[in-house]
């Protein structure tokens, strides 16, 4: 590992803009339409955390495989998710990635190297480490795995479990935990004695890099030593990138007025805006216009429009097919 860090290219920030500003707009639409009753199936957003889905999936091959969590949606249109099958399968549609049957916590789409999400807390950890192995038996040397998870995974044995395997067998999976402060509605410093997750990499024997999950760049930067790492056959690395959901562990809506988190606490990372502060530095180095930006932007979301179009214009499942791709 270094501390050399390569100036990221102009069409490389462009990139990076364009994957954050559709998840952004994306969910947006999402929060907006959710109240009209027609996605049946419970959202867990990721607003505010788009950063981190975009700076690592850039380093990503189509062949590489991500593993998610229940809160994917960014990290799959990252890799490369058509918006079409995401939608429809948020809509419970039958041509939805999952043919409707799995909704937002159960996105799949094995051509781009997404295997299938899972909602359990910690499942995909060890599911990543067998995308690993799998690769390594299969004889594709460079082929890299990644698990994205929340500091909440990292109460589970299953995480621990990884570690050591991946470790021992010096596999090309990257740990990748979105430390956003809180499990469900359960603070950090509530469940973890010290703070710093990433210190746990070394009682692995494996690197553990963390970098401000709010900074596209920084997250870049350190995305792309973990599977430089890897894909030279060093082993797994623990990344650990700080950032904080918008939005409530499950809905469109914030819950501080619930009280499930301090209103101050949430205003102050709200002006730590991923989107804004790249937007800013964008705008200030002289990469993009506002007249490009408008234009990326429509463009966007004249995507995300016939995306919904597409979403709710296929047909819900049939309880006759209820057993039908059932293993």
């Amino acid at each position: 590992m270094t501390d050399k860090k390569t100036p990221l290219s102009i069409d490389t920030l462009k990139q990076l803009f364009s994957t954050m500003l559709t998840i952004r707009l994306l969910e947006e639409k999402v929060a907006a339409l959710y109240s009209e009753q027609e996605m049946k199936c419970p959202v867990h957003l990721c607003t505010g955390q788009e950063a981190i889905a975009a700076g690592v999936c850039f380093h990503l091959r189509k062949e590489d495989t991500i593993f998610s969590t229940h809160r994917s949606h960014g990290h799959c249109i990252a890799k490369g998710m058509d918006l079409k099958p995401l939608v429809a399968e948020l809509y419970g549609r039958t041509n939805g990635c999952a043919r409707g049957k799995g909704g937002s916590m159960h996105l799949v789409d094995p051509e781009n190297g997404i295997p299938g999400t899972t909602a359990i807390v910690g499942g995909c950890i060890p599911l990543a480490v067998g995308g690993a192995l799998s690769a390594r038996l299969r004889g594709k040397k460079d082929q890299v795995s990644v698990a994205f998870f929340g500091d909440g995974a990292m109460d589970e044995g299953s995480f621990h479990e990884s570690m050591n395997f991946a470790s021992l067998k010096k596999l090309p999976v990257i740990f990748v935990c979105e430390n956003n402060f809180y499990a469900t509605n359960s603070p950090q410093r509530a469940r973890h004695p010290q703070v710093e997750i990433v210190g746990r990499a070394h009682g692995y024997g494996m690197p553990g890099i963390a970098a401000d999950g709010n900074d596209v760049q920084a997250v870049c930067h350190a995305a792309e030593e973990a599977v430089s790492w890897a894909r030279n056959g060093k082993g797994p690395t623990l990344l650990e990138f700080k950032t904080y959901r918008w939005k409530g562990h499950v809905g469109p809506t914030p819950d501080v007025a619930s009280g499930c988190r301090p209103a101050d606490e949430y205003e102050a990372w709200m002006r730590k805006c991923p989107v804004d502060r790249f937007t800013d530095e964008l705008l200030k180095g002289a990469i993009l216009t506002q007249q490009e930006m408008d234009r990326v932007i429509a463009e966007i979301n004249a995507r995300i429009d016939e995306a919904m179009e597409y979403g709710k214009s296929g047909t819900r499942p049939s309880p006759s097919e209820l057993y039908d791709h059932v293993w």
